[in-house]
């Protein structure tokens, strides 16, 4: 599957939260944990679960950035 944004990182699903509509996701990519939330519907039809190998995709018109 081809897709325009740049800003992919592939990672492996360590948390899914399952929530009533909504889920949150923690993919691990090297030393960061990045946490999405998608629906509960995406994550079954998707088969994501803890082990899994996926892409987190990044599309943001802002990026934000602080340092101590």
């Amino acid at each position: 599957m081809k897709i325009s944004a740049r800003n992919q990182l592939r990672g492996t699903v360590e948390k899914v939260e399952l929530g009533v509509v909504t889920a949150k996701v923690g993919v691990r990519v090297g030393e960061n944990l990045i946490e999405s939330v998608i629906t509960k519907q995406s994550v079954e039809d998707l088969n994501i679960k803890v082990g899994s190998e996926v892409t987190a995709i990044i599309k943001s018109t802002e990026v934000m950035l602080m340092v101590d």
